[in-house]
């Protein structure tokens, strides 16, 4: 069986190497997702050539995301075995825009420092901090201009680079960085086909990259945003983000830590859902198969998350650490692909009903998407092909759910590259066609070579009419396979 969701792996030390990347090419990996939060231009683009080159030599394509850093906390620099804080101690945070190494001594003061100016302004007493995604936990006992004392309450051993978090606190940060500003120039130069960007708090933080990219690189301004949900206020406002978002990531670590735990599963729905149907990209991500970073296997209830996020209707599922820094990437991604798999078997029984439910988005070229997917189920049709410039109908056949799978047709090397991204599409890159029967000529060739499809077999072809104009799908074709020959036949 073709599997229809994709998987979005982290790339990172343990998978680097053009071996390791090779196997997991193979294995089954859809998106590479490079974290601006770790690592130098420099790094990124030695991967983002290596993974071309690959993706070139396997004649896969393999979408790159750029996850941009956004405006995130993290400490300063640490010895390699980290720093053990004990319940008790008292930590002072100070400001310091130099990236000066941080100052943990044995004895006397211990000084964390951090590069995000009059953040404690936003801050009061009493209030929480959390490191490394709540692993430890601070209570503010005082605030001092530039410098914050505050007492450890729940302990552990700190890392390089770990992650803080605020509960409650209105932060007055920017949502695109500096930092994140020149990475996105970095990335678009290299040829990125998709952004993540982190902690959006409202539409403005998308529109802001929007605006960017079409101010930098005009020519690249229909490369798709995700916007990486992690703070309350992006769930307040999840119904304008999706608005103006290409689609949305579950970012289930930075949520948990910012809300609760226990409200996690239901947010994770409640995103999925409303995603849907917007006809919006959706990928749950983090902690999937978390015990695999130093285990062989996954624990029960990890394989169980991976299949309900699948049954609960994400496009994409993603591994983190597994992938970036892990023991075992790719026995992760071997797991995650059978563990997908095994879910899509059950949709039918257990999947959330997409076409059972009215309340879709109001446009004729989806409405054309779900009567396709009808068609296709109701007549034994073997494909869906969609031909497309932009990539929308392609998308809109995504979320229409169809039984059988999506094969997309464009000349646009940048919506080829995006459209991997999405749930049972699998783009091809075709020459521009001004007819009907150049369309289906080369589609026959392709899908012969690609899938052996017999003379005789049924595909639902899907296109805008009249032919070569960028024109919304207003077009459904049930073609016979080989009945292309017989009419060349007829006209000679």
């Amino acid at each position: 069986m073709k599997r229809k969701a994709k998987i979005v792996s982290t790339i990172g030390p343990s998978s680097g190497s053009k071996e390791i990347l090779q196997k997991l090419i193979q294995t089954g990996i859809d998106v590479a997702r490079l974290n601006f939060s770790h690592g130098t231009h420099e790094s990124h683009g030695i991967l983002i050539d290596l993974i071309n080159e690959l993706s070139n030599e396997t004649k896969k394509p393999i979408t790159l995301l750029q996850d941009l850093q956004g405006p995130k906390l993290r400490v300063g620099t640490l010895p390699d075995e980290g720093v053990r804080l004990i319940a008790g101690d008292e930590i002072i945070l100070r400001i310091d825009t130099e990236n000066r190494r941080i100052d943990f001594k044995d004895k006397g003061q211990r000084i964390i420092y951090l590069d995000v100016p009059q953040i404690f302004t936003s801050l009061i007493p009493g209030g929480n901090i959390l490191l490394d995604d709540g692993k430890m936990e601070m209570v503010i006992i005082q605030i001092m201009g530039n410098s914050l004392t505050a007492k450890v309450t729940l302990g552990g051993v700190l890392f390089s680079n770990k992650g803080i978090n605020l509960p409650g606190a209105q932060l007055d940060i920017p949502g695109f960085t500096d930092k994140d500003q020149k990475d996105l120039e970095f990335g678009l130069s290299k040829g990125i086909d998709a952004i993540a960007l982190s902690f959006v708090r409202d539409k403005a933080d998308i529109l802001c990259v929007r605006e960017f990219i079409q101010r930098k690189f005009p020519e690249k301004i229909r490369t798709p945003i995700i916007a990486k949900l992690e703070l309350p206020e992006a769930i307040e406002n999840l119904e304008t983000i999706l608005d103006v978002a290409d689609g949305v990531m579950v970012a289930r670590g930075d949520l948990a830590v910012e809300t609760s735990p226990a409200e996690v599963p239901i947010i994770q729905k409640k995103i999925i859902q409303a995603a849907n149907k917007k006809a919006k990209l959706v990928i749950t991500a983090t902690q999937m198969l978390d015990s695999m970073i130093n285990n062989p296997r996954p624990t029960r209830a990890e394989a169980s998350d991976v299949a309900n996020a699948i049954l609960d209707g994400t496009d994409a599922v993603m591994l983190s650490g597994e992938t970036a820094s892990g023991d075992y990437p790719v026995e992760s991604v071997a797991m995650m692909d059978a563990i997908i798999c095994e879910a899509e078997v059950h949709m039918a029984d257990w999947g959330f009903p997409f076409r059972n439910d009215g309340d879709w988005i109001e446009d004729d070229a989806f409405a054309l998407s779900l009567a396709a997917c009808k068609l296709a189920h109701d007549r034994e049709v073997v494909s869906v092909v969609v031909f497309t410039q932009s990539g929308k109908s392609a998308i809109y056949q995504s979320k229409a759910r169809s039984d059988v799978p999506i094969l997309a047709f464009t000349p646009n090397i940048q919506t080829y590259r995006s459209l991997n991204l999405y749930w049972g599409v699998k783009p091809f890159l075709a020459p521009f066609s001004s007819t009907i029967e150049d369309m289906l000529g080369y589609m026959e060739k392709i899908i012969n070579m690609e899938y052996g499809f017999d003379k005789g077999q049924k595909v639902v072809f899907t296109s805008g009419f009249p032919i070569g104009k960028m024109r919304s799908t207003n077009l459904a074709l049930l073609h016979t396979i080989g009945s292309l020959d017989n009419w060349n036949s007829a006209q000679t």
